[in-house]
């Protein structure tokens, strides 16, 4: 019995000393926090910006009706899938009234190129008048001229008393006559070139009337001409929404009965991705992007950056901001076109896809993961003391002072995290580069995220980098 109570009495004083050595050992850890650690290191690092979007072609056409007035579709010529070239007819609408005006204008002015004709003759005839007019006077000028002359020898004569009454009678008859025939002759020639002046006014009103008639037919051909639907580009015919027979109505914008069928030019193939507001500040012009499709996967296509949109488009209801008046409560994006480069063949618009965007790139800059990065007060920094409360500084801080938000990391120092402020350049997938406030191979406090958002300046920490791993079922 005496030998069964000294080895019960050595049990429980072992069992005494590991308790107290344990509790011991809790008590000295007491307000010890486990952290996880990584350290401040250099590497290249490239700043992405990730948007969704969908593919569609740089150019592309709605086609719709340009008529007066709503008008059934009587052939449609192609199919969705085709490729048509520029001003090739791809569709056509009900034309009787229109094709009418034009029959009926070009009989107007065959009828007026028939009066114009008989005016044109009419005005040579009346040519030829003045000119038979104008001979006429002439020879009757020079008739006028030799009956003068006998006369004037006949008066003399006469008066010499060297020629017979009758003789000289006679001469003055032929004389007198003369003068008449003059006379008769100007007139005629004054009417043949009044008739002259006058079929030539004929001719040009005929004329006019030609280019007033040839006018109208422009017009009544430009009407008609909107009943044929032509291609204004070459591409391919991407949407088809209506069938012949159906009715599109012009002029109506966004309305399924306007359009008749869509063309993209798809010589050049975009992604059109919308970028967060917070995001767009770092997208330029030229900048390098990758696309990927979710139609085909596996597969990354390349491109650059070479439209931002400059008004902000509410993520909600896809209409811009400037045009909402809840716009101020809405999350924002901005249009990113970026172009691809290598499109395969069988690429379509309308796909759905997602560009990432290379906003930046430095090679062999300082970097940590970015869940490090932290904010605290400036008050908060203060160390504790043992009672509870916050030491004062030597230097005064102002209330104001004390609000001021930092930036920065916990490093781990002598068993303790201390909070340094650090300056930041650029994002990258999972880390980010420190500019000023630390300097390569310091440890910082990585985790866990709980840890970090709570964790106090300079409280004690203990490191624990070890991950708790569950193997799958096999």
């Amino acid at each position: 019995m005496k030998a069964n109570s000294k080895i019960l009495l050595t049990i429980g004083l072992v069992l005494l000393v590991t308790g107290g050595v344990l509790a011991s050992i809790k008590y000295n850890q007491r307000g010890i926090v486990d952290v996880q650690t990584g350290r401040a290191v250099r590497q290249d690092l490239v700043a992405t910006v990730t948007a969704s979007g969908e593919i569609k072609p740089k150019n592309y056409i709605n086609l719709g009706a340009n008529t007066l007035g709503p008008a059934p579709i009587t052939e449609i010529m192609v199919k969705e899938g085709d490729r048509v070239r520029k001003g090739q007819v791809v569709a056509k609408m009900q034309s009787v009234q229109a094709n009418a005006d034009v029959v009926a204008q070009n009989a107007s002015i065959a009828t007026s190129l028939a009066d114009s004709a008989a005016a044109e003759a009419g005005l040579k005839s009346q040519e030829d008048g003045v000119t038979t007019a104008q001979a006429t006077l002439e020879k009757n000028r020079a008739e006028l001229e030799r009956t003068k002359a006998n006369y004037d020898r006949s008066a003399e004569l006469f008066k010499e008393k060297l020629l017979a009454k009758q003789d000289f009678d006679q001469k003055k008859a032929e004389y007198d006559t003369a003068v008449a025939a003059m006379g008769e002759a100007e007139a005629r020639l004054s009417q043949a070139r009044a008739q002259e002046a006058q079929s030539r006014q004929q001719l040009a009103s005929a004329q006019k009337r030609i280019a007033q008639l040839q006018a109208g037919l422009d017009r009544f051909k430009d009407i008609l001409s909107q009943y044929y639907v032509a291609s204004p580009i070459d591409g391919i015919v991407t949407n088809l929404p209506v069938r012949a027979g159906e009715t599109v109505v012009p002029g109506v914008q966004n309305s399924a009965a306007s359009t008749i069928m869509t063309i993209a030019d798809m010589s050049v193939i975009t992604a059109e991705v919308k970028v967060d507001e917070t995001d767009i500040v770092n997208v330029s012009l030229g900048q390098r992007a990758e696309v990927t499709i979710d139609a085909m996967p596996n597969r990354t296509f390349h491109g650059q950056v070479t439209e931002i949109g400059d008004t902000a488009i509410l993520r909600s209801s896809g209409v811009a901001a400037s045009q909402s008046n809840t716009s101020d409560q809405e999350a924002k994006d901005f249009k990113v076109v970026v172009a691809l480069e290598d499109p395969p063949d069988d690429i379509r618009p309308g796909l759905s896809c997602t560009g990432k965007i290379t906003t930046a790139t430095k090679p062999h800059v300082l970097t940590i993961p970015i869940q490090a990065l932290t904010v605290r007060k400036k008050g908060d920094l203060d160390p504790v003391k043992k009672g509870g409360s916050v030491e004062a500084n030597s230097d005064p801080v102002t209330e104001k002072a004390k609000k001021q938000e930092l930036q920065g990391v916990f490093v781990v120092r002598n068993g303790k995290a201390e909070f340094l402020p650090v300056t930041t350049g650029i994002t990258g997938a999972t880390d980010i580069e420190v500019v000023g406030g630390l300097k390569e191979g310091d440890q910082i406090i990585t985790g866990s995220y709980k840890i970090i958002r709570t964790l106090r300046n300079l409280a004690r920490v203990k490191v624990n980098n070890t991950v708790a791993t569950t193997q799958p079922e096999s």
